[in-house]
Order: C-alpha cells, then structure tokens, then sequence
C-alpha cells in the first residue's frame, strides 16, 4: 500500500539488467553471505517490518556483495597492480575483505572524518589508508580519479557491477518474502537502492523502493523537491554510512525513476531504532543500518509487509553503548 505521492513513472533510465544481478548471485556464492529475514520484534501494526540482516555479512556491512561482484569481472592483468577506493568505511571494507582474498594490495581513501572504528577494521584487512579532507575525498567521487592513484578503481557507488551485486539482496529477499509490500533501503548515493530497485523493477514492479535519509544529511529529499541533484548543508553525524551533500548528477538519471521517494528521519529517531533492534531482535545495527527501520517504523512505506535493508552494524562500540544507556 503506497503513497499518492510516490513517484512511479515508468523508468526513462534504463535499470541494472536482471541477467547482471542473477550472474552476481552466482558469482556470490560461497563470498557473500545469504543473509537471513527476520520479523521486527516491535509492535507496528498495521505494518509488518522484516528485517534484511546484511550486519551480519564477514565484513559486517552489504558492500561485500557489490566489491566481490565488481572485482570478480575484472581482468586479472586490471587487478595485479592492486585496488583503491574511496569509502567512508563500509565498502573500504568490501575491497580490502575482497583484495585480501585475492592476494592484492589495496589503497583506501578515506573522508577525515571516518569513524575509528571503520579504519580499525580497514586495518585488520591489510589495506592501506589514506586520509582527505571531505572536499577532496567527494571530488574521487564525482570524477572517478585520483592523481596519485593508477591501480583499479571500485567506484562505491555509481559501478553497473557494484549495484548488480547488490540488487542480489532483492533476489534473496523475493525469495524469502514472496507477497513483500515494499522496501525500504538506507540512501548514501544510491548504489544500494538501485540495485535492489533495478532486481524489483524487473520482477516485482508493483512493489516501491523508498529511500530512508536522515535530517541532517538528506540529499536526495532536496533533489526531489526541486527536481534536480541540488546542493545542501552537509552535518557529520554518527550516522555516517549515509548522507552526503549533494545527489551525484551520474546516479540522479536512475536514482529519481526507481525510486518512490525519500523518507527522512531524525537523529533521535535513529537511536531510538538503534536502541530497539539491539533490544528486541539483538540485532547490532550502525547508525545508516537503522534508519531504515526508523522511518518504516513511521509509517513511509505504508502498511503490509515492509523489508528495511539492515545495512551494516558497523557501529561505534562507544556509541553504542551510550546509545543503549540513555534508555536506561
């Protein structure tokens, strides 16, 4: 049940092709985990919330389906020399976790604001890291380069390969929640939500994708509203696997026909789903992992059953503790 206000246009930009995501399913098998669906153990009738626990994938984080996919069809002569990519800290990981497996080296350009956990575990995978001011580091973004890099680029985002791994996770979820309702992803730049919306779009079509931004950092709200990729002001936060201050012009084309519309959450909203999924399901979601469920929980995505991608648990140990005693 959606909306009157999701946009559901028939699709001028053409999606990930289903026969791309079905080969990245295969070429997944015994890299990625399957990972499991669970029913929200709270309250929210009419709405039936289930839970896509990608936390629990090696990495603790979805970007290991798109990095394995992405560096799977690459030419071994293309990876000797070694990977880079630019990341925040979840797809850092899916390169590093990939590139370790593969026995090449790895460069990790990171904002300098990461959070020390992330680069913790960048650490512990043998990559290298590399720190940027944020302006530096979204210019790799837009432009794919890096004056100091040569080695093989995994875009964290806008890669065909990269999103075709993961739309994987609307295969699995078809599979384990035929009759689904919707889905609600956590929106960074999009290469998660039009992976999983590319998969719907071809199999599902009736069931919309929303995006889950949070205030602070709701990038893709504003370019719906003004119907373009428009800039804004961009506040760190610890919800640092999303947000960013500005859609990318590359995603925008496929980003504003696959999905229904943004669903924007606080910061409180955001601990209070965190607080919850540890509680109730003990679940160990970061701060990108849980708005899903935060604005799912609000009612966005409408009633019936409802899939929130999980995304990653990679949180703060910190953090989460506070977190956990401010219910106290």
């Amino acid at each position: 049940m959606t909306d009157s206000s999701d946009r559901s246009s028939p699709s001028s930009s053409p999606p990930i092709p289903l026969a791309e995501i079905e080969a990245a399913r295969e070429r997944l098998q015994g890299l990625a985990v399957r990972t499991p669906l669970v029913r929200y153990n709270v309250a929210t009738e009419p709405i039936e919330i289930y839970l896509k626990l990608e936390n629990l994938q090696p990495i603790g984080a979805f970007k290991i389906r798109g990095a394995a996919n992405a560096m799977a069809v690459a030419d071994d002569e293309e990876l000797k020399s070694g990977v880079w990519t630019a990341s925040a800290g979840n797809m850092a990981q899916g390169v590093a976790w990939n590139a370790a497996r593969l026995g090449v080296p790895c460069i990790v350009v990171v904002p300098d604001h990461a959070p020390r956990a992330k680069l913790d575990a960048i650490e512990r995978l043998g990559a290298a890291i590399v720190k940027v001011p944020f302006a530096e580091w979204w210019q790799i973004i837009v432009t794919h380069t890096h004056p100091d890099r040569s080695e093989f680029f995994v875009h964290p985002v806008s890669d065909p390969a990269v999103m075709a791994g993961n739309g994987t996770i609307a295969l699995e979820l078809l599979d384990d929640l035929p009759d689904l309702d919707a889905v609600v992803v956590p929106y960074g730049g999009g290469g998660l939500s039009s992976g999983i919306a590319s998969a719907l779009r071809h199999l599902r079509p009736d069931v919309p994708v929303y995006a889950a931004e949070v205030a602070t950092s709701a990038a893709l709200d504003a370019a719906f509203t003004a119907g373009e990729p428009t800039e804004i002001e961009y506040i760190s936060s610890f919800v640092d696997g999303i947000g960013s201050s500005r859609v990318l012009d590359e995603m925008w084309p496929l980003v504003s026909e696959l999905i229904a519309r943004s669903l924007v959450v606080s910061l409180d909203e955001v601990e209070e789903a965190i607080r919850l999924l540890a509680i109730r399901n003990r679940v160990i979601a970061e701060g990108a992992g849980a708005t899903a469920v935060a604005a799912a929980g609000k009612g966005g995505a409408g009633s019936g059953k409802v899939a929130c991608i999980v995304s990653g648990g990679n949180i703060d140990v910190t953090k989460l503790a506070e977190t956990l005693i401010e219910d106290q």
